[in-house]
């Protein structure tokens, strides 16, 4: 393992296997084995999990590489795409992904879908002249290209390279490595200490001196840390697994407890990048008609084969696509161009009567109106009001062929009808946002698409319509309300930016982070690898591209994006298991540090490194089984790594736990108390000549209470009160009673330890029982604190019944303010809307904002009149600006 921890057991092997010669005696081979046995099941367990890991990734993104059809030497070959230079020219037809940047040459128009590139969720017509970028798919019409851009100077190679130069290092990694390194110091420190005053003061031998160093360096050390912590992430993983995801880097479901914004891509994450028709607000026209009628008639002139996304929905809205030509016998059918932006089918119905129906783009279909000038302000209101809130319109019209011939005009068009298009969400999208809120996970959008559409789909989601477009990230297109913000408050304080493209969603993402936020990303495409290598957490949805697979710590193998928050309750349950291991870890550090460096330099008590060792095998060995499944209760707001508090909690543990070493050693060694009130043999130093009774009850008080304190540091109330998993109780009571017929009956001469009795080991857990009870109440004051409240009662004017500064006085005077306000016929200031902080504390006040501003949106249009009448305004068209508001008192 190449960690920090696992160097300094690897220089403890090395010592007691070379440096442990001299004084008579041969090498400590029972330690080195001891030490490399331990070093080898860590490391193994490791190389397992982080294989799995790369393993399923590589089975992931296996791939065969593109192929592309090219002109060469007047000849048509199919070559690698990675094979393709600029002047080749390529062949491309409907169902191919674009292998280049390439320009279109003379030929039909094609329809291009580019929504992994830029998050559009239209397709986009392209014709001779116009570009095409690598990586988009074509969707309509065949023509011929010259290649312009190869590699990494296409539009996905610039996405690419941001990929290739971003390593991001997790957060878990950097508390692990603090963890490690604060229990290295103090070990260190310790060593220094004990070799000055051994050597240079005490004059003890060497290899009694030697011993003495061993036992710190392998007693003080959680060489079990990253192997317990990298199995509890395994059993996440797996755990995840099993509902379809697949963790490709582990310490991301431990980062994922800490996240507390969460960056969404729209088009195929939070959609279904399939056009669909929202019945409800189809505009009818014509008298005599119902949307029913006007989704059949759009179906009419729809292809019913090789279907575009938007025949697609049109004829998905019929219960059997084969109404659109049921009872008809087509005539002519006329195809979608660019130019003329409609189709038309001529068709005779069952009366041997012929008609003529169109769909297209309104302005070309009102061009066909003899009442254009009628008909036409109405329509655009409506179409207007469609895009204001990001929905796309169609227009249908209808004719009757009296004449009975596909050649003729007609007779005048009737406008009939605006559909009204929008890519409407996944199914539980609404539901996955809403329960993020909750947990305190603000939810921003970042798209590529237009504007409107991404404030309809955050209406449709709940998330806030607080956007902005891309613009505004370098200061330009603000309103007034935010014009003076810098970039890092603006991105804060948003719902969503629209027209982003990869470069500034990996901004977005990166200023986030320098504001001291855990950031993940979910992304499915191109356009969002850069970011998604750049987050804390990146999450690839189901059928996301290659690109976005390859960047992501995370990939979604299923539909749907709900399971995103059972990893996030998972990722924070692990989080609580880690963290109270880490706790536990420090203690025990700074106890068998403690203790043994001061039993060791005042009574020059020799305690055998070996007896070290099986303490850290049996209580590291129970607790790496058991501990990844120990019952916790997630969090409702993002768990944070707070080192101080860990550090703190842990030191203070360890020097109460090494105090009681200390004083039952002195007890036992210098005083009659245990034999004279328990009736026990005496260890006195006047009653026994070596240390071998004495160690094996160190040995059984030290290895009990390390192990008992686990299970205050894993509970938040009283430790015999939230009850531990069975398997973490039973593996205690085996280590333990182990230990115990370890001390009671061992006697071993390469340990030097003796049996001490089934009396003494009643009386060591009596001791230990005694005190054990006081660590609750420790962990309560160290708890209380550390904790805000603690501070806020010794700096400020608070009492115990309220925790508001100087009583209370600021709130109540803004209170007053917005009454005033009111009653004045004024609007409170949007600032002061959001100026308390969610009670989840400052890690959730985003969401607890976005949670604030999508609620109060909607229930202003529901109950208040002024949301009534601005609602009915936006349906009507009409100018909002224009009429003159007034309040009354």
């Amino acid at each position: 393992m190449w960690n920090p921890l696992s160097w300094v057991m690897e220089a403890a092997a090395i010592m007691a296997i070379v440096l442990a010669n001299g004084g008579g005696k041969p090498p400590e081979w029972q330690d080195f084995i001891g030490i490399t046995t331990l070093l080898l099941i860590n490391s193994t367990v490791c190389f397992i999990q982080e294989n799995n890991a790369g393993a399923a990734s590589a089975a992931l993104m296996a791939r065969l590489a593109p192929k592309a059809k090219v002109l060469r030497d007047g000849n048509w070959k199919e070559e690698d795409a990675a094979n393709l230079v600029p002047g080749d020219v390529i062949s491309v037809k409907l169902g191919d992904i674009i292998p280049a940047d390439a320009r279109l040459l003379e030929g039909d128009p094609l329809t291009i879908d580019q929504s992994a590139l830029t998050g559009e969720s239209l397709t986009v017509s392209k014709g001779p002249g116009n570009c095409v970028y690598s990586g988009s798919t074509c969707k309509q019409g065949e023509t011929q290209a010259v290649v312009i851009a190869t590699g990494v100077r296409t539009f996905l190679g610039r996405a690419v390279h941001l990929v290739d130069t971003t390593n991001q290092v997790g957060q878990f990694q950097k508390i692990l490595t603090a963890v490690g390194e604060y229990c290295i110091c103090s070990i260190v420190l310790g060593l220094i200490a004990e070799i000055i005053v051994m050597f240079a003061i005490q004059h003890r031998e060497y290899r009694t001196g030697l011993n003495n160093l061993l036992v710190l360096l392998i007693g003080g050390i959680p060489i079990a840390m990253p192997t317990v912590l990298s199995v509890t992430m395994a059993i996440g993983s797996k755990r995840l697994s099993l509902q379809g995801v697949i963790t490709k880097r582990m310490s991301a479901i431990v980062d994922m407890a800490g996240m507390d914004v969460l960056c969404c891509d729209k088009t195929g994450t939070l959609t279904l990048n399939k056009l669909t028709v929202d019945k409800n607000l189809i505009e009818i026209f014509a008298g005599g008609v119902d949307a029913d009628t006007v989704v059949l008639m759009a179906a009419r002139a729809s292809q019913v084969e090789n279907l575009d996304v938007i025949d697609a929905a049109i004829v998905g809205m019929l219960a059997d696509p084969k109404e659109a030509r049921a009872d008809i016998q087509e005539v002519h059918f006329l195809p979608f161009d660019p130019t003329g932006k409609r189709t038309a089918l001529t068709y005779i119905d069952s009366e041997g009567k012929m008609h003529r129906v169109t769909k297209g783009s309104p302005e070309q279909i009102l061009n066909l109106l003899h009442n254009k000038s009628k008909i036409g302000r109405k329509v655009n209101a409506v179409i207007n009001k469609f895009a204001e809130r990001g929905l796309r319109s169609l227009a249908v019209a209808y004719q009757e062929v009296p004449e009975g011939s596909k050649e003729s005009s007609g007779s005048p068009w009737q406008f009939i009808g605006l559909i009204p298009l929008f890519d409407p969400p996944i199914h539980d999208s609404a539901e996955t946002i809403r329960r993020a809120l909750s947990l305190g996970l603000g939810v921003k959008m970042i798209t590529g698409d237009q504007l409107a559409i991404a404030k309809e789909t955050g209406r449709r989601l709940g998330m806030g319509t607080n956007m902005y477009p891309s613009s505004a990230l370098s200061g330009q297109d603000r309103d007034e309300s935010i014009v003076a913000l810098p970039v890092d408050e603006l991105i804060e304080k948003a719902d969503g930016f629209a027209g982003v493209f990869p470069e500034h969603k990996y901004e977005i993402v990166k200023h986030l982070q320098a504001r001291n936020h855990i950031c993940g990303m979910i992304g499915n495409g191109v356009n969002d690898a850069p970011a998604l290598k750049k987050a804390d957490i990146g999450i690839a949805v189901a059928d996301a591209t290659d690109a976005a697979r390859s960047a992501a710590d995370i990939v979604l193998t299923e539909p749907g994006l709900n399971v995103i928050i059972t990893a996030v309750l998972i990722s924070r349950a692990i989080f609580q298991r880690m963290r109270n291991y880490m706790i536990y870890a420090v203690s025990i550090t700074i106890h068998i540090g403690f203790a043994f460096r001061l039993l060791a330099l005042i009574w020059q008590f020799n305690f055998p490194p070996l007896m070290v060792l099986i303490i850290a095998i049996l209580n590291d060995g129970a607790i790496i089984i058991t501990i990844s499944k120990d019952r916790v209760r997630p969090s409702p707001h993002p768990e944070r790594w707070n080192l101080i508090k860990i550090f703190v909690t842990g030191s203070i543990l360890g020097g109460y736990l090494a105090m009681m070493t200390v004083i039952f050693f002195w007890t036992a060694y210098k005083t009659d108390f245990f034999p004279r009130t328990f009736g026990v043999s005496s260890l006195n130093e006047k009653d026994v000549d070596d240390w071998r009774k004495l160690v094996s009850a160190v040995y059984l008080q030290v290895s009990s209470i390390s192990q008992a304190h686990l299970f205050v540091t894993r509970a938040r109330s009283w430790s015999y009160i939230e009850c531990p998993v069975l398997f973490l109780a039973l593996a205690f009571f085996v280590a333990q009673l182990t230990a115990t017929l370890i001390a009671v009956y061992a006697t071993w001469s390469f340990a030097t330890i003796e049996g001490i009795g089934w009396g003494w080991a009643g009386v060591i857990w009596l001791y230990n029982i005694v005190f054990y009870i006081p660590l609750d109440f420790i962990k309560f004051f160290i708890r209380y604190v550390l904790s805000r409240n603690f501070w806020d009662l010794v700096t400020e004017q608070r009492t115990a019944f309220t925790s508001k500064k100087d009583f209370g006085k600021e709130e109540r005077e803004l209170l007053w303010a917005h009454a005033q306000r009111t009653l004045h016929g004024l609007q409170p200031p949007d600032t002061s809307m959001f100026s308390v902080r969610s009670s989840y504390g400052e890690l959730s006040w985003m969401a607890e904002e976005a949670r604030r501003r999508a609620e109060i949106a909607r229930l202003r249009e529901l109950h208040t009149l002024k949301g009534h009448v601005e609602s009915l305004i936006r349906l009507k068209g009409l100018d909002i600006d224009a009429i003159q508001q007034s309040y009354s008192v």
